[in-house]
């Protein structure tokens, strides 16, 4: 919404947990506007952002702040990290995941940094778009929120920046190794993309406060080779080998599967893992997917508990952050820049998820927040009625026309 008069609640709060990593008044309001752009401005762009602000500066400036002004923006997750730990819910623990997923996120301008033609499985096409590898952090409570990201950079890029290359393998490792120098606790997660021997060895061989190897659970491609009673065979073929005797049941709620599930070697893994294969009734002719773990011990519930948070840590932020937050909305051409505007949206998002589903409403939202689109909206209104408060204020106690009400927020009058 255009004409914003001062900033919501969410926003006044983050300045105040974060101001003192700005250097002087300026940056921090240039923070705040960006944050509560992200929140309700039409176009998440630093233009878009700008025009919604009733009284502010050139949209030079917010862009120099992005990009160019000296700020640290590893010191602003660490600080948002820390933060969540102050609340049981989005705490660390055991028993929390640590989601890993890739991410494409769209841009129309070819002269990006980093951006490159990628094939998106979903869309069936190819499209320009930056190739993002999140962690994400889901916690006992079922909140979640992303840890941090790596940027994938095509080989082509990586000569002409004369910086080393480093494929989707080398970046989840990257982000193994920045969990593990955190010490941050819980179970990695990923899909068969990422479950392959290189990654699997080497999330095993961190070790975890009391000694034991880092855990993880994947899902296994049908076609993957698995080494079972002496044989070299396909997990599908595995699979089929079970019978419908020979399968149990699998019950949460109201929902019903089946499973079966043994530990067996894969090629090229160093340690013995356990298999979970899953269908959705007990005669099925093929499974509905096959999961991986070096938890060899652990009930099935908790292996299908663990990868079922993959889905809502990352599959959630990915959705909302580009629907919601603007994820993709920066136009910024520097590699800098397209960092900070996406610790920005990290931000952005832990603040909101640190409120959803509590006991009570908040006085901005007035009701009980449950998704972040609910509570994007609910911002939108408070600075709507900010916005209309000082509005009938300046006409009926200072006595201001309505032309001079537009003008002063920005809006074109009525033809």
């Amino acid at each position: 919404m255009a004409g914003i008069i001062e900033f919501p609640q969410v926003v006044r709060e983050a300045l105040r947990d974060f101001g003192d990593l700005f250097a002087n008044e300026p940056q921090r309001r240039h923070f705040a506007e960006y944050l509560t752009g992200l929140y309700v401005a039409a176009r998440k762009t630093v233009t878009g952002i700008n025009a919604e602000f009733a009284s502010t500066t050139d949209p030079s400036c917010l862009n120099r702040f992005v990009h160019l002004e000296a700020w640290d923006v590893q010191a602003l997750n660490q600080r948002r990290l820390e933060l969540l730990q102050e609340d049981s819910d989005t705490r660390y623990s055991g028993r929390g995941t640590i989601a890993v997923d890739n991410t494409l996120i769209d841009h129309t301008g070819k002269l990006i940094d980093d951006v490159g033609w990628f094939w998106d499985h979903a869309e069936e096409r190819y499209k320009i778009a930056h190739d993002y590898l999140i962690a994400n952090y889901v916690c006992a409570s079922g909140k979640h929120y992303p840890l941090d990201f790596r940027c994938f950079q095509k080989q082509d890029q990586c000569e002409d920046r004369q910086a080393p290359f480093k494929d989707h393998t080398e970046l989840f490792k990257g982000l193994v190794d920045w969990v593990d120098s955190r010490k941050i606790p819980g179970t990695f997660a990923m899909d068969s993309y990422f479950t392959n021997a290189p990654i699997l060895n080497y999330v095993h061989g961190k070790r975890v406060g009391d000694g034991l190897p880092r855990g993880y659970v994947g899902s296994l491609k049908f076609n993957r080779k698995l080494q079972y009673q002496g044989r070299l065979i396909k997990a599908s073929e595995l699979a089929a080998e079970v019978v419908p005797e020979s399968r149990k049941l699998l019950q949460e709620g109201e929902k019903r599967q089946w499973y079966f599930t043994c530990a067996l070697r894969i090629p090229d893994v160093k340690h013995k893992v356990r298999v979970v294969i899953l269908w959705p009734s007990r005669e099925a002719a093929g499974p509905r997917i096959i999961l991986v773990t070096n938890r060899a011990r652990w009930e099935v519930t908790r292996v299908v508990r663990v990868y079922r948070h993959r889905w809502t840590g990352t599959e959630t932020f990915h959705r909302d952050g580009k629907q919601q937050l603007g994820m993709g909305d920066c136009q910024l051409r520097t590699r800098e820049g397209q960092a900070r505007h996406m610790y920005l949206v990290m931000l952005a998002y832990s603040r909101l998820m640190s409120q959803l589903k509590q006991g009570h409403a908040y006085e901005w939202a007035y009701r009980k927040l449950t998704t972040i689109g609910e509570a994007c909206r609910a911002i939108l209104h408070e600075t709507l009625r900010s916005t209309l408060s000082w509005a009938i204020e300046r006409v009926q106690v200072y006595a201001w026309d309505k032309d001079r009400v537009v003008a002063h927020l920005g809006l074109v009058p009525a033809a």
